[in-house]
């Protein structure tokens, strides 16, 4: 498991703050395309709406195509800035090729291992940050594993594992943020380590007084 859980933008990889778009609707982000791009980022978006449970929902953030718990459904948002929806995934285009975050594959868990060993299994090349899925062209993607991916995380489930997972590495952070105990010993047992060090000399002089001819 992580250490920590890194702001969307970052996390997801999907996002160079030089390319973020401005588009306020997908249909808006689509249409800023060329058209390559606008047809494999939309192959990818009917496979992932395919598969999304009903209690997510679709829009626009960070400069790309989000999917994402409401505050009608999690009130209490994304940690990171609780003004924003809880993030669950995202698409987008980037200079040199596209990506596809997907939050519950990120930090060792058991969802990642299922993932990569699903993805191994369709013999392609899995090119992934901390859970930032890049590929240059369709055909790059197994989209039966994506679909599965995002089909296995209805949003019941995936709150339950955002907030287990928060839990759990805040009580790391806090773990660390205790001070160490020191290393050195209390004055008082110093004192008395001198004490007997100090009745071990003298009982030496005097033992060698008494054997001295």
């Amino acid at each position: 498991m992580s250490t920590e859980w890194y702001d969307l933008g970052i996390c997801f990889g999907y996002i160079d703050l030089t390319m973020q778009s401005k588009a306020a609707t997908v249909r808006q982000y689509l249409a800023e395309l060329p058209e390559d791009r606008r047809a494999a980022i939309q192959a990818v978006r009917d496979v992932i709406l395919k598969n999304l449970d009903k209690d997510y929902e679709e829009g626009m953030q960070y400069g790309a195509i989000s999917y994402y718990v409401p505050h009608s459904v999690f009130p209490a948002g994304y940690h990171c800035d609780p003004s924003k929806p809880l993030p669950f995934a995202g698409l987008g285009s980037q200079k040199n090729y596209m990506s596809l975050g997907i939050m519950c594959i990120y930090g060792g868990s058991g969802e990642e291992k299922w993932f990569r060993a699903a993805w191994a299994k369709t013999g392609k090349k899995l090119d992934m940050g901390k859970c930032c899925i890049r590929f240059k062209k369709l055909d790059d993607l197994p989209l039966d594993v994506i679909g599965e991916a995002i089909r296995r995380m209805p949003v019941d489930r995936y709150i339950g594992y955002y907030e287990s997972t928060f839990r759990t590495l805040s009580k790391r952070a806090r773990t660390k943020a205790k001070p160490r105990k020191s290393q050195s010993k209390p004055k008082a047992s110093i004192a008395r380590s001198k004490q007997s060090a100090s009745r071990s000399a003298k009982s030496a002089i005097s033992t060698k007084s008494i054997k001295a001819p």
